[in-house]
C-alpha cells in the first residue's frame, strides 16, 4: 500500500537553506517583494531570485503558478521552484501550488519556505496528495524510488499545531481509496478486498463481513444474482465509526465495490474493458472517508457498507430477462446485466436502512456512462431527496475543490423503468440514463430517509494527470465526506 509523506512544519532557520539538498521551494506573492527567508535564497544565488522576481514572467504568474529555477549557483540544491502565491489566497489555490510541488518531488527532499502564507497547512496537502504514485507492481528503478521529506518553514509554526496529523488523515484515507481502485481485479478480488477492510480494525474501525450464505438468508437476491458468474465470493462489508455520542443515529456511506465488470452476457465491448478495475470506486471511496475518520478519531457516528461483487459471463451468470427479488421484496426485471451496480446497491441500501436506521445516507457507485456524457469529468452527479442533506454535501465539495453538480430528479422518469412482467426494470433505455438509475434507486429509499446518490463513474478514475493526482484514480469524494461529516455529523 502506497504511504503518504509526513509533512514536517518549522520556524524558519535560514543557515540550514544552502546546505539543503534536493529541491527549495520558495514562495512569492509580488513582484520584487522577499520575505527573510527568500533574501537569504536570493543572497545565496547572488540576486538571481530577486531578478526573476522582477521580471516579466513573475509579473505573469497567477496564484497557484511554478517556475523552476535549476542548479542554482551558492545553493546545494538541485533547484529552486518558485510559488507565487498571495498570502491570503484561499485553500484550493494553495493546495494547487502544493500539487506543483508534489508533482516534481521524484524521491527528493523538499524544503518549502512559505513566509507569511496563510494556508501553507494545504500548501503541504496539495504536495502529499500530488506526489502520489502507485508502484506496486513495478520492478526496476522506478520501484525502488523512494518518497523524499516535506518541511515547511512558516513564520510562526505554532499557527500549524495539528496540521501535520489533519493532513496525514486526510491523506491516508484518499491513497488508501487511490491504491484500491488502481489495483488490477487478479489482486483484488472480493475476499482480498474485504481482508483490506478487515485491516481497518487496527485503527479502531468495528467490521463485520457478511458471506453469501447470511445475504441469502438477508434476502439479498438482487446483489447475489450479480456474483453468481464469478469464482469470487460475492460479500457485504459492514464497517461502523461509532466516535460520536451514544444512540445518536449514524451516517450512512454505501458504495458498489464490483471489482471487475464483464457487462455479464450482456458482455461490454473489448476496448476499454480494462478500466473497468475501477468499477469498485464507490466502495474505494467509503472504504478511504472510513479510515480518515478512523484516523483523525472523528467525534462523529458513521457506518460504511460496501457490495463486493464480480460480474462475469459463465453458465452460472444471470440472463437478460431474469426477474430476481431484492431484500426489500420488491422484483426486478434485469433487461440488462451491464446495468448491476443499482442491483448491488438497492440491497446494501435496504440493509443499511433496517439495520441502522440513519439519519442520513449517500450512495457512491461509478453508476453511469451517461452522467460522462452530461457532466463530464469535472463534476459528480448528484441526486438527492433532501434539501439540507444535498446542499451541506454540495458546500463541502466546493469547499474541497471537489467537483459535484445537483442533477434532476422526478416521478415523471419512473415511466421509464416500468417493467411488464416486475416491479421494476434495471434499465430506461437510452435517454435520461443516469437519472433512471438514481429513480431506481430511489425505490428502496424509506419514506422521509435523507439521501443522496453520487454518480462518480466520471470522477473516480481520469485518463490525464490532474492538479492533485496523477493519471488514474483520483480519490474523489474522500475530502468531500470527511468535510460532510465535520460540518454536520460532528459532535461539539
Amino acid at each position: 500500500m502506497t504511504t503518504p509523506i509526513q509533512p514536517v512544519f518549522s520556524e524558519v532557520n535560514l543557515d540550514a537553506i544552502g546546505d539543503h539538498e534536493g529541491r527549495v521551494v520558495v514562495v512569492l506573492s509580488e513582484p520584487g517583494k522577499l520575505h527573510p527567508a527568500a533574501r537569504r535564497v536570493n543572497k545565496l544565488t547572488r540576486g538571481a531570485l530577486l531578478r526573476f522576481a522582477e521580471s516579466d514572467a513573475f509579473e505573469k504568474m497567477k496564484d497557484g503558478d511554478s517556475h523552476e529555477l535549476a542548479f542554482p549557483t551558492g545553493m546545494k540544491a538541485d533547484a529552486v521552484q518558485v510559488i507565487r502565491l498571495a498570502p491570503r489566497a484561499d485553500m484550493n489555490i494553495a493546495r494547487k501550488a502544493g500539487g506543483a510541488i508534489g508533482k516534481s518531488m521524484a524521491g527528493k527532499d523538499i524544503l518549502v519556505l512559505a513566509g507569511p502564507v496563510k494556508h501553507a497547512d494545504d500548501l503541504a496537502l496539495g504536495a502529499v496528495l500530488r506526489a502520489y504514485a502507485f508502484t506496486d507492481h513495478k520492478t526496476g528503478k522506478e520501484a525502488d524510488t523512494k518518497p523524499g521529506s516535506l518541511t515547511v518553514m512558516v513564520s510562526r509554526v505554532d499557527q500549524f499545531d495539528g496540521a501535520a496529523d489533519r493532513i496525514n488523515a486526510q491523506s491516508d484515507g484518499v491513497f488508501f481509496t487511490r491504491d484500491l481502485v488502481n489495483e488490477p481485479a487478479n489482486v483484488l478480488t472480493t475476499t482480498e478486498f474485504a481482508d483490506r477492510l478487515v485491516a481497518l480494525k487496527k485503527l479502531g474501525v468495528k467490521v463485520k463481513v457478511l458471506e453469501e450464505d447470511a445475504l441469502e438468508k438477508l434476502g439479498m437476491r438482487a446483489l447475489l444474482a450479480v456474483g453468481q458468474g464469478s469464482e469470487s465470493p460475492s460479500k457485504v462489508v459492514v464497517m461502523e465509526w461509532m466516535g460520536g455520542e451514544k444512540d445518536v443515529a449514524p451516517l450512512a456511506l454505501v458504495g458498489k465495490g464490483v471489482v471487475f465488470d464483464t457487462g455479464g452476457i450482456s458482455l461490454k465491448p473489448g476496448a476499454g474493458m480494462e478500466d473497468m478495475t475501477m468499477d469498485m470506486g464507490g466502495a474505494g471511496t467509503v472504504a478511504g472517508v472510513m479510515k480518515t475518520l478512523a484516523t483523525r478519531k472523528a467525534k462523529s457516528n458513521v457506518v460504511g457498507l460496501v457490495g463486493l461483487v464480480e460480474n462475469m459471463p459463465d453458465g452460472r451468470a444471470q440472463r437478460p430477462g431474469d426477474i430476481v427479488t431484492s431484500m426489500k421484496g420488491d422484483t426486478i426485471e434485469v433487461i440488462n446485466t451491464d446495468a448491476e451496480g443499482r442491483l448491488v446497491l438497492c440491497d446494501v441500501m435496504w440493509y443499511a436502512q433496517e439495520e441502522y436506521k440513519p439519519a442520513g445516507m449517500i450512495d457512491l457507485a461509478t453508476l453511469t456512462g451517461a452522467i460522462i456524457i452530461g457532466l463530464g469529468h469535472e463534476n459528480t452527479g448528484v441526486f438527492s431527496n433532501d434539501d439540507t442533506l444535498c446542499n451541506g454535501l454540495l458546500d463541502a465539495a466546493k469547499a474541497e475543490g471537489e467537483g459535484a453538480w445537483r442533477m434532476p430528479m422526478g416521478p415523471g422518469y419512473d415511466q421509464l423503468i416500468k417493467s411488464n412482467k416486475a416491479d421494476i426494470k434495471n434499465v430506461g433505455g437510452r435517454a435520461a440514463g443516469s437519472i433512471t438509475a438514481a429513480q431506481f434507486l430511489g425505490r428502496f429509499v424509506k419514506e422521509g430517509q435523507p439521501w443522496i446518490h453520487l454518480d462518480i463513474a466520471g470522477t473516480a478514475q481520469v485518463a490525464q494527470d490532474g492538479p492533485l493526482w496523477p493519471k488514474g484514480a483520483t480519490g474523489w469524494g474522500v475530502l468531500a465526506l470527511n468535510r460532510l461529516v465535520q460540518d454536520m455529523f460532528e459532535a461539539e
